[in-house]
């Protein structure tokens, strides 16, 4: 059995760590160790994104030659509509499917555009911007072959979408209003790609790199 003057000097040392780290929590803690945390977090954050800057500075120049290689492929690159903004694609795309309807049929005797609606479908955020012309044509089926031919097969690349077909027995084409047989009335969607920002291209492949 613990003596009593033991037992004091036991009791005597608790209450002194009590009152020790009462001290150290009203005391020291909230006026030295919370703000010296704060600070070498802060410190730690700096650090880091001085890390982040001069990584990003040693690859300036390697970001620079893919900036002037995009700028390059873009320059060269003929499956891209020239067009500057999307409103001038769209205008050229109706120009070009008016074109080659004309030319696969002269007079629009046998083939012609019974519709074409644009369609704003740009996105800021698209790798590669688009245009978009709903298309409807009354055609012959060789004149239809020669339009949906020279529109793939031609410079710049555009693509044929949503294509729907339903044949009919009468169809009236041209300013004669001449009436034939064996038509076919067509729907799709005339689609171009415009060039995307020289960024846009840089960052295109980096995701190509990384993959």
């Amino acid at each position: 059995m613990a003596r009593p003057a033991d037992r004091d000097r036991w009791l005597a040392l608790a209450l002194l760590l009590a009152v020790l780290a009462l001290a150290y929590l009203l005391l020291l803690h909230p006026w030295w160790t919370a703000p010296m945390l704060q600070e070498q977090a802060r410190i730690d954050g700096l650090l880091e994104r001085d890390l982040r800057v001069r990584t990003q500075l040693a690859q300036a120049d390697e970001v620079r030659q893919r900036l002037e290689e995009a700028r390059a492929v873009l320059s060269t690159a003929s499956g891209f509509m020239p067009e500057a903004s999307s409103e001038l694609a769209t205008a050229a795309l109706v120009q070009r499917l008016e074109t080659v309807v004309s030319q696969a049929s002269p007079g629009n005797k046998a083939c012609a555009i019974t519709n074409r609606v644009p369609q704003n479908r740009h996105q800021k955020d698209e790798q590669y911007p688009t245009v978009v012309v709903e298309v409807r044509l009354q055609c012959g089926t060789p004149e239809l072959a020669a339009v949906l031919m020279a529109l793939e097969g031609g410079t710049p690349r555009l693509f044929i979408e949503d294509f729907n077909i339903l044949p009919t027995r009468r169809f009236v084409l041209g300013s004669n209003r001449t009436q034939g047989s064996g038509g076919i009335d067509v729907s799709f969607e005339l689609v171009g790609y415009l060039r995307p920002a020289p960024a846009a291209a840089v960052a295109a492949a980096g995701v190509a790199d990384a993959d």
